[in-house]
């Protein structure tokens, strides 16, 4: 295991207030934002905002925040922020189709980003074929950042039968920790059940930890997601998992956000070009309200997470002046 740096994390005093990833601190009024792509994410980041997490709207009229500058395709898909005890925020995403690692940036305004790098989370394992969707959870317990993402290493994993088109293709969750992005634990398995996994996204309510997850197995296709529970984060979660809790559809980017007593999960209808969503107050008992919620048009795989209203407002005064 390479060394992880502990560092003094300071406290932010201002406009952005301590938030972990989608956990809402209730300490002034909230606005919620959500990270995206379109088309095929070669031009960026994107981000929506939402006052009630049913009714969100476009930041900077829909153009890009950040171009992707990395990674074998220069992409920057499946992006997923976290905002860290100290106020900054923390990026990763996919830069490319067949890469062996992520992308990753940093900002304290969410406009103004660090110089981007890649993070070689499987390149210890050249027969890896790809790292998709990776999503970043902030601990607060023991203030650990996790990166949770798929990848498929064939003969690694066991097998299922897959449909022609996603020939090969047979997905695990793995992940690494870290405090300051700087030094990364070694990368290990986070997730294998018996069938194709990817979009590993997770939550906590009551100090109970949720984990929401596809089941991608294209033969026959689920396509679904499914959820299962933990009460502790670095002891990982058991691998017998629900039933089906998304619907019929096809769907994939589950991105859990607290609103109220209750958790949203949003997801991409990606077959259907639209996003839907369910919620729960209790894990198992779900009410569809895909049609209560709006999102802009071309919205793909994003996370939503929580900011206080006054960095919301600055935020939105900064993009108008650019």
């Amino acid at each position: 295991m390479r060394k992880i740096i502990r560092p003094a994390f300071a406290f932010l005093i201002g406009s952005a207030m301590m938030f972990s990833c989608t956990e809402q601190k209730q300490k002034e009024s909230s606005v919620y934002l959500f990270s995206y792509f379109i088309g095929n994410g070669e031009d960026g980041l994107h981000l929506a905002a939402s006052k009630d997490g049913k009714t969100w709207e476009n930041l900077k009229n829909g153009e890009s925040l950040l171009h992707p500058m990395i990674g074998k395709d220069k992409l920057m898909r499946d992006p997923s922020i976290c905002q860290g005890p100290d106020g900054t925020f923390h990026m990763v995403w996919t830069s490319g189709w067949w890469d062996k690692g992520i992308g990753y940036a940093s900002s304290k305004d969410l406009i103004n980003w660090s110089e981007q790098k890649n993070i070689p989370v499987m390149e210890h394992e050249p027969e890896t074929k790809n790292t998709w969707a990776p999503e970043l959870y902030f601990d607060d317990a023991d203030g650990t950042f996790y990166i949770i993402w798929a990848s498929t290493i064939p003969g690694k994993h066991s097998e299922v039968e897959t449909s022609e088109r996603e020939a090969g293709l047979n997905h695990r969750q793995y992940y690494v920790t870290t405090k300051d992005f700087n030094s990364f634990s070694e990368t290990q398995m986070f997730f294998n059940p018996n069938f194709s996994v990817i979009d590993g996204a997770v939550i906590k309510k009551d100090n109970n930890y949720w984990f929401i997850t596809k089941n991608e197995n294209s033969k026959p296709a689920e396509k679904n997601l499914r959820i299962c529970f933990s009460d502790n984060m670095s002891k990982g979660f058991p691998t017998e998992v629900s039933e089906n809790i998304s619907g019929k559809s096809w769907v994939e980017g589950p991105a859990p956000l607290l609103v109220g007593d209750s958790v949203y999960v949003y997801f991409d209808k990606y077959t259907e070009r639209k996003y839907g969503a369910i919620r729960s107050a209790d894990g198992t008992n779900w009410e569809d309200v895909s049609d209560m919620i709006s999102f802009p048009k071309g919205v793909r795989h994003g996370t939503a997470f929580t900011v206080t209203e006054s960095f919301y407002n600055s935020l939105v005064n900064m993009l108008t002046d650019k």
